[in-house]
C-alpha cells in the first residue's frame, strides 16, 4: 500500500541550469511543516501531480465533448470529464490500449495495426517520439462518448523524486532536483510531462499532495569512519547532496568522493557552489568531473573513474561504500562496468574475480543504487 498522501507547499522553486543550457533543470524546495512527514537523506518524495488546465481545454476540443458529462471513474466514483481529465487519468501517455482504442475507430488504421505489432516494440517507441495522447487522437480525428475515454485512459499515477536534502539540516524543508520535461510536438505545439511542469509552473506556495518512499538501502554510511565514493551525473547528484549535508551535520571525518558529469561546465554544472563549499570545508575530499561535449571526445563519469583507477581501488579497499545514482538504461551499467574494470587493473583480478567481488560488494550493502 502506498503512504497516504499529505500536503507540502512550494516556497523555492530555482533554476540549477544557466542560460544556453541544453535542459531545464531546477531545485524545488517543499514545506511540510505542521504536516506528520518525516524523511531520511536517500529517500525519495512522490508527488501526486495535476494535467495542465491548457491540455484538458485541448482534449475537450479535439474529442468535441462537454467537459461537465458526468463519467464514472474507478475509485473515484462520478465525477464531470473535465475534473477526471485534470486530476485523475493519464491523459499524455500514448499507451498500447490507446492506440488500439483510436485503430478500431479510426477510417484508414493501416499506420497503427503495424504500430501495434508485438515485434514492432522500437518502431512503436520511434513514433511515439514527439507526439502526446492528445496528437494521436487529432491525426485520426477519432469520435467516442466522454465514458469510453475516461475508460481507456490508466489512472495518473504519482511520480517520484530522489530527495536533495538531509532533515539535519531542516526536517520541514524538502528538496527535489528535477529536469524539467518539455518539447515541440511535430506541428510545432508545445508538449510537457506531467510532474516536472505541474511544479515548474506552480504558483508560489502551491499545495502539493506528496509522499515520502522510504530508501532504507539508500542511505550515507552511519559509522563515520567509512569513506563514501558517489557517482551521480545530471540529476543522479540530488541524493548526494543530501548525502553530504547529513555527514556535514553529523560531523564524520571519513572523506567522500563525488564523481559529477554533464554537458557543459558553462551551463549545467547543478550545485557548483555547494559542492565548493563541501570542498572547500573537507566535507568533499575529491569531486571530479565530466562535462562530455566541452571537448572532442565525449568524456563520462565512467571514464574519470577509469582514470583514477588506482585511487579509487585503495579507497573500495580502506573500506569505502560506492554509491550510483542516475540512468538505469546505460549509466548504470557502463560504472558497473568501469567498477569491473578498476578490479582487474588495480586489483589484479581475472574478469571472472573481478565480477564476484562487485557481486559480494553489492551483498554487503556497500556498493548500492538509486536508479531509474
Amino acid at each position: 500500500a502506498k503512504p497516504a498522501p499529505t500536503t507540502a507547499r512550494l516556497v523555492d522553486n530555482r533554476m540549477l541550469s544557466l542560460p544556453g543550457a541544453g535542459k531545464e533543470v531546477r531545485r524545488f524546495t517543499l514545506d511540510t511543516s505542521g504536516t506528520p512527514l518525516t524523511y531520511e537523506a536517500g529517500d525519495a518524495l512522490g508527488v501526486r501531480p495535476v494535467n495542465s488546465l491548457g491540455l484538458v481545454a485541448e482534449w475537450l476540443a479535439v474529442t468535441g465533448l462537454d467537459g461537465s458529462t458526468g463519467v464514472q471513474v474507478n475509485g473515484v466514483g462520478a465525477i464531470p470529464f473535465a475534473e477526471a481529465l485534470h486530476r485523475h487519468l493519464d491523459i499524455t501517455r500514448i499507451s498500447s490500449d490507446l492506440l488500439r482504442f483510436v485503430s478500431e475507430r479510426a477510417r484508414d488504421n493501416r499506420e497503427l495495426k503495424k504500430l501495434l505489432r508485438p515485434d514492432n516494440k522500437d518502431g512503436f517507441a520511434q513514433w511515439s517520439w514527439g507526439r502526446q495522447a492528445v496528437d494521436v487522437v487529432a491525426e485520426y480525428a477519432v469520435r467516442a462518448s466522454a465514458q469510453e475515454w475516461a475508460d481507456v485512459f490508466k489512472r495518473l499515477q504519482p511520480r517520484q523524486y530522489s530527495i536533495s536534502s538531509s532533515p539535519l539540516v531542516d526536517p520541514h524543508r524538502i528538496s527535489l532536483t528535477v529536469s524539467v520535461v518539455r518539447y515541440e510536438n511535430l506541428h510545432g505545439r508545445p508538449r510537457g510531462g506531467v510532474c516536472s511542469p505541474f511544479l515548474a509552473d506552480g504558483e508560489p506556495d502551491m499545495e502539493v499532495p506528496v509522499f515520502v518512499q522510504r530508501s532504507p538501502h539508500f542511505r550515507p554510511p552511519a559509522d563515520d569512519s567509512t569513506p563514501m565514493i558517489m557517482v551521480g551525473p545530471g540529476t543522479g547528484v540530488a541524493p548526494f547532496i543530501g548525502f553530504l549535508e547529513e555527514r556535514r551535520a553529523l560531523g564524520h571525518r571519513a572523506p567522500n568522493w563525488l564523481f559529477f558529469g554533464e554537458q557543459h561546465r558553462a551551463t549545467d554544472f547543478y550545485y557548483e557552489d555547494e559542492l565548493t563549499g563541501f570542498l572547500e570545508d573537507g566535507v568533499l575530499a575529491r569531486l571530479d568531473t565530466a562535462f562530455s561535449r566541452d571537448q572532442r571526445a565525449k568524456v563520462y563519469v565512467q571514464d574519470r573513474m577509469r582514470e583514477h583507477g588506482p585511487e579509487l581501488w585503495h579507497w573500495l579497499q580502506d573500506g569505502a561504500r560506492f554509491y550510483v545514482c542516475g540512468d538505469a538504461s546505460r549509466m548504470a551499467k557502463d560504472v558497473d562496468r568501469a567498477l569491473r574494470d578498476v578490479a582487474v587493473t588495480h586489483g589484479g583480478m581475472s574478469e571472472g574475480e573481478a565480477a564476484a567481488y562487485v557481486k559480494q560488494l553489492a551483498a554487503d550493502k556497500r556498493y548500492v543504487r538509486d536508479v531509474y
